[in-house]
């Protein structure tokens, strides 16, 4: 490759905007995917060659707007100041203008080089929309490419332009947007005090002056630290008093208003809508899945279809998984005479590890369906359905979105409710996600419910699994927001974006990007604590057991009995030694300790270390119960299913009483760190981990004796 400088690239947008489709067809299979530096937030990055330059694309999280509420907000914000990239690409849907428009403005005050992929383009040809590109991209001081990232189309122009841009060979006008007088005065004078303060220099005066005179937070914290800070709070004051006096209102509000009367007129100046009195497909969609009768039972409808879908075209694919293993073990078992090393391969790593990866088909399987709900625009639909819900609970459809996001995982679930202007409404969601059923349940879901039901019957029982957690979660808000969190919910607004056929791509690629994460954590994290699981298993040795393994080897050797009875013999000699010397080890002695908590549950010990370790991660539950159960089933090791239904110490009813344990209690460390953070002490965090556990301790216990009764 020739020519100039590499360059990079930054692609924001509002969600559904079709930024992350986008960019899928400027990159390509050229990506890979991390992490910003100090979040949980996903870095999807890749590259393209154009004109013999290296373009590197960094898609940001999708955002409305660049106040610093949300993690992705402040991911969004913060890539673009400190990073710096050399171009700053806003992708806005075309058939949706007005309500994207609100992130461009924000960017034009910013001062960056900024281009506007027009997307969605064929929609806006579709519904017969027309707008005056010319004339907009003078109001925006920005060249506007359009787009279709379905059809591919404008890819090519839209690459052109990111390295004209670069190379500063398109001028970018850079327009800036003019607030009311009293507005305009304070941001001129602040701006004037941040340009003398040489610490500050590199960054736009003027914008960082709207900022501080937003309430910005981030603003705030950045000119605390520097002498002018005095002054400029001196300015502040006066811009609220002069505001105040003037317009009766503060000028945050008055910044906003000037923000959307912009886009109004640009709307009214560049944009014809066609009104020709019929419904469109949306609207008539909508009539039957927002029906106040109808929208609730379509909505667990379509989830219940979700499990069935993710437990019935994943059970083949699982025991084909499992059937590879289990053949693995049989190959390498009789290769490795020293038992201590094959216990360690076999039921260590491949019983342990690959007891969590048999399950990956039905974690893409769910995602995909997942994926496929959000990109379709259902999803934004639930959170209305889910609304009038969710008021009878204390809490609101916003809180919704939250908490769906808690399926895949607590951690961005809980920096989602930053989103949530109400301390109490978000206080309470905090507590309400931790029920959520993430991605790291469903391994031991499908185990179970796979082991001790007939695939029908299976999926209905995570399906309701799922729907306790629901339950639980909205019963702690409810009983929160009506004690010590009792005040109103603020008003719910949200766009309804059209609906869509999500592209093939763009979900497998979703579906493909969990899966690696999975596998990662398959092979980092739930391996360590694996070869952890195993010492503890193993370790301390009984010499005793060890003699009497010995004294039976050489009485067996000594018979007069053929070679496959003296093998079968040797077996259940080393199993029973093999269960000895768990019930010795570290792990066995603990898991005494803990069975009397909780054996009225149906657990045994042995289900009690898995609980321990599962705070880690709650993949580690299976892949412990992999390693434990399998330790005195010789020749089985990778057959997980087989073992636990063969084990006296599980049955279904213990199978139902342990997927609504691990449902609802502790969730894993990392979360309850960042609940911590959120919450901003650990008293609470604390007070609420007995809560769970009490909660998670009664469900086991009542779900337990009903399947006994009724099984």
């Amino acid at each position: 490759m020739s020519g100039g400088r590499d360059i990079t690239v930054a692609l924001t947008g509002n969600p559904n905007a079709g930024k992350s489709s986008l960019f899928n067809a400027i990159t390509g299979a050229h990506q890979r995917v991390g992490n910003f530096p100090g979040v949980t937030i996903e870095k999807h990055e890749g590259f393209v060659d154009c004109q013999g330059r290296r373009i590197t694309v960094v898609d940001l999280p999708g955002t409305y707007s660049l106040t610093p509420f949300s993690p992705e907000e402040i991911v969004t914000r913060r890539f673009i100041i400190d990073e710096k990239p050399d171009v700053v690409v806003n992708v806005v849907e075309g058939a949706n203008l007005e309500r994207n428009l609100l992130l461009t403005v924000q960017l034009m005050e910013m001062g960056v080089d900024l281009l506007v992929a027009l997307n969605m383009i064929d929609e806006v040809e579709e519904k017969g929309i027309s707008i005056d590109v010319k004339q907009l991209q003078q109001l925006l001081g920005s060249h506007i490419v359009p787009t279709s990232a379905r059809q591919k189309r404008g890819i090519d122009a839209l690459l052109e332009h990111i390295v004209r841009v670069a190379d500063g060979r398109i001028e970018i006008g850079k327009n800036k947007l003019v607030f009311s007088p009293e507005v305009e005065h304070a941001v001129e004078k602040i701006a004037g005090l941040l340009l003398h303060e040489r610490a500050l220099d590199g960054t736009n005066h003027r914008w960082l002056a709207v900022k501080l005179l937003e309430n910005d937070r981030e603003a705030y914290r950045l000119v605390r630290q520097y002498p002018v800070w005095v002054r400029v709070e001196l300015a502040l004051q006066e811009a609220i008093v002069d505001c105040e006096r003037m317009h009766r209102t503060d000028p945050e509000v008055l910044i906003t208003e000037d923000r959307h009367a912009f886009i109004r007129g640009a709307m009214q100046e560049c944009v014809r809508q066609p009104y020709d009195g019929k419904a469109t497909l949306t609207d008539r969609i909508d009539t039957v899945v927002l029906n106040r009768v109808l929208g609730l039972p379509i909505f667990l409808a379509v989830v219940w279809g979700i499990f069935q879908l993710t437990f019935t075209l994943g059970a083949p694919l699982t025991r084909g998984l499992e059937y590879l293993f289990m053949l693995a073990a049989e190959a390498l078992s009789p290769r490795m005479p020293d038992p201590f090393t094959r216990s360690i391969l076999i039921d260590g790593i491949l019983s342990g590890v690959g007891g969590v990866v048999v399950f990956l088909p039905n974690i893409v399987l769910l995602f995909i369906g997942l994926s496929f709900l959000e990109a379709s625009g259902y999803m934004a639909r639930a959170a209305f359905v889910i609304d009038k819900v969710m008021h009878r609970f204390g809490l609101h459809g916003k809180s919704f979105i939250p908490m769906v996001t808690g399926f895949g995982c607590s951690i961005p679930a809980i920096m989602a409710t930053r989103t949530l202007k109400s301390r109490s409404d978000r206080l309470a969601t905090i507590m309400a996600i931790p029920f959520m059923s993430c991605g790291a349940k469903l391994p031991l879901y499908v185990l179970l419910s796979g082991a001790f039901f007939p695939p029908a019957t299976a999926a209905n029982v995570m399906f309701g699994i799922y729907l306790l957690g629901i339950g639980v979660g909205l019963w702690t808000a409810w009983m929160l927001k009506s004690t010590v969190l009792k005040s109103d919910s603020e008003p719910f607004v949200m766009e309804l974006p059209p609906y869509r056929w999500p592209t093939l791509a763009s979900v497998v690629f979703q579906a493909r990007m969990k899966a690696v994460m999975y596998l990662k954590k398959a092979g980092t994290l739930i391996l360590a604590a694996v070869m952890i699981i195993w010492a503890a298993s193993n370790f301390p040795r009984s010499r005793e057991i060890d003699a009497e393994l010995s004294r039976e080897k050489a009485s067996i050797g000594a018979s007069e009995a053929g070679a496959e009875q003296k093998a079968h013999a040797l077996r259940l000699a080393e199993s029973k030694a093999q269960a000895g010397q768990l019930e010795y080890s570290v792990a066995g002695r603990a898991g005494r300790l803990l069975e009397p908590l909780i054996r009225p549950l149906g657990f045994d010990w042995r289900i009690g270390i898995a609980l321990v370790t599962g705070l880690a991660a709650k993949e580690v539950v299976v892949s412990t119960l992999g390693t434990i159960v399998s330790i005195g089933h010789t020749g089985q090791a990778a057959d997980l299913v087989s073992i636990l239904r063969s084990d006296p110490g599980f049955s279904p009813p213990t199978a139902i009483s342990l997927m609504v344990f691990v449902l609802l209690y502790i969730p894993c460390v990392a979360s309850m760190g960042v609940m911590k953070k959120e919450v901003g002490a650990w008293q609470p965090v604390l007070a609420y981990t007995g809560y769970v556990l009490l909660v998670a301790w009664v469900a086991s216990f009542i779900a337990y004796r009903l399947a006994l009764a009724f099984g």
